[in-house]
């Protein structure tokens, strides 16, 4: 039976819905993290917020895990690139609490305006202080995002109902989507001479750390405020302190610090200076979210393939998973193929082509190739899945192309497979036989019709005369019952292949004497 661990405080309608998908599900936040991987061992799918740590040794305690959720948008806690190396999807819940977010920056933006955190103070302190608090309004100032993915798109439009003029950083920001969220999209330097008001939603990477640096706050105009919902280390701290203090910067509001729990930092105690404890995502609303976001996803995954919001896989949605599984388990076989022929031969994949036909054209192609290299690399690498396979494949320096092709086919859908190495290029190509069985039909472009056995004889001979009477008494003298047949030839006289499927594997000392036959070229095991 499916078991799902969630080891953060969720939404017990998370529980619910695991249990109504027929999924067993233990519940027990708090663990320390040795008490978390002497259990993790046992759980097909992992839920977490931001507690839990998803670490290297954890997953290496986890040998059946596939799936870890992440009940939020930020994977910070998760060792990404392990989970991807050892095959496990991760996956987080972008949209869940995306409003929630983007409210909180909206919020944090009036505080900063109106100085209502210390006005309030000052007030309830028994002082009535009207003319130290002169705000500023809102109205006709320009807001400068930092990423305009989801919720910097929300902003933007909350922003425009405030009559603000909204400007845009992000490199991924198309020009179509920026006229239709109705902002102007600039580059980061002229984003920071114009913004009134700057808020930051990215990620936080490689390239976003510190991106409002100690020089990039001071190419802010005099006067700017600063307001950061996204992530710690966006922002140096330390130059954002200097600059209140300076008077360069008007105002800043941060949700999120660098180091978390933040119980000291230079900006602690400064005026005009706001924080709340990373309360982005905490309304119950978007907690609720969430959690049945993310015990869906999960839910999906592990009892149909549907992979949703992954952060190391490509997405299938729940209604392609089941149209897209019989192709998927076609590029597997047909990769499996190469790779267990490749192997065979000592050569080095260099490249690999995976073209689509027919129906297949239209499909989403990334799950499928993902699939297709999985195989490849399967009869080589232990632990190779479509999760780790794209990865694996890039760190061997293999090149990988798909192919789409809009041209009529012999098949109603055709998936082939070209490999080549330091040595040589061959190439498989298969069908969907009545819609779901993979059958192959064309290998180094000879025509050959065989379904996939279990266990396969794969034998390159020369096309004469005595070659299938030998061939089918070898395997009879060791007692090897041929289950199916399959010949084809690229013409009269020329190279040939036989292919057939045996009821138990061949050993070796019955291939060498296959091998040794008059006419073979070479021949190889396979097994599926």
């Amino acid at each position: 039976m499916v078991k799902v661990l969630i080891s953060d405080k969720l939404s017990p309608a998370a529980v619910d819905i695991f249990r109504a998908r027929g999924i067993a599900v233990d519940v027990k936040p708090g663990l320390s993290p040795a008490e978390l991987r002497a259990i993790i061992g046992d759980y097909d799918g992992l839920a977490i917020r931001s507690a839990s740590k998803v670490t290297r040794e954890l997953l290496d305690a986890a040998p059946n895990l596939k799936v870890v959720g992440r009940a939020g948008i930020g994977v910070d806690n998760v060792d990404v690139k392990s989970a991807t190396a050892r095959g496990v999807v991760v996956m987080n819940t972008p949209n869940g609490n995306a409003i929630t977010t983007a409210e909180h920056a909206i919020a944090l933006m009036f505080a900063l305006a109106r100085q209502i955190p210390e006005a309030s103070a000052s007030t309830r302190a028994g002082k009535w202080e009207k003319n130290r608090f002169m705000g500023v309004e809102l109205t006709a100032k320009v807001l400068g995002l930092i990423g305009c993915g989801n919720i910097g798109s929300i902003v933007a439009d909350r922003a425009q109902g405030l009559k603000m003029r909204v400007i845009a950083y992000d490199p991924y920001l198309t020009d179509k989507r920026a006229l239709a969220l109705g902002v102007e999209k600039v580059e980061l330097e002229d984003l920071l001479a114009r913004a009134d008001i700057v808020t930051l939603h990215t990620p936080l990477t490689e390239a976003t750390r510190n991106i409002l640096s100690r020089e990039n706050i001071a190419k802010l105009r005099k006067g700017a405020r600063i307001i950061n919902c996204a992530r710690g280390g966006l922002v140096d701290e330390a130059a954002l302190a200097d600059a209140l203090k300076s008077g360069h910067i008007a105002g800043a509001a941060l949700d999120v610090f660098e180091t978390e729990p933040a119980t000291d930092s230079p900006l602690f105690g400064l005026d005009k200076f706001v924080c709340t404890p990373h309360l982005g995502a905490a309304t119950a609303e978007a907690q609720e979210n969430v959690a049945l976001q993310v015990a869906e996803q999960m839910s999906d995954f592990l009892l149909t393939g549907a992979v949703t919001n992954a952060i190391n896989m490509p997405s299938v949605s729940a209604e392609d998973a089941p149209r897209l599984k019989p192709y998927m388990e076609l590029c597997r076989l047909l990769g499996a193929f190469a790779g267990q022929m490749t192997q065979a031969r000592d050569g080095t994949i260099k490249k690999v082509e995976i073209e689509y036909e027919g129906s297949a054209a239209h499909l989403n192609h990334r799950p499928l190739t993902a699939a297709a290299l999985a195989g490849l690399l399967a009869p080589v690498m232990a632990g190779v899945n479509m999760v780790n396979a794209p990865v694996l494949a890039r760190e061997r320096g293999i090149d990988v192309a798909d192919i789409a092709h809009d041209r009529p086919s012999e098949y109603q859908t055709l998936v082939r497979i070209t490999v080549t190495t330091d040595q040589n290029r061959r190439s498989i190509a298969g069908t969907l036989f009545a819609g779901s069985r993979p059958r192959i039909v064309e290998i180094k472009d000879i025509k050959i019709e065989a379904d996939f056995g279990r266990h396969m004889l794969y034998v390159t001979n020369l096309d004469k005369p005595g070659f299938i009477g030998r061939f089918g008494a070898t395997l009879a003298d060791a007692g090897i019952n041929i289950a199916t047949f399959h010949l084809g030839r690229a013409e009269a006289g020329g190279d040939a292949i036989c292919l057939v499927s045996v009821d138990e594997a061949v050993p070796d000392d019955v291939l060498a004497v296959v091998r040794s036959l008059p006419l073979v070229v070479q021949a190889t095991t396979l097994s599926f």
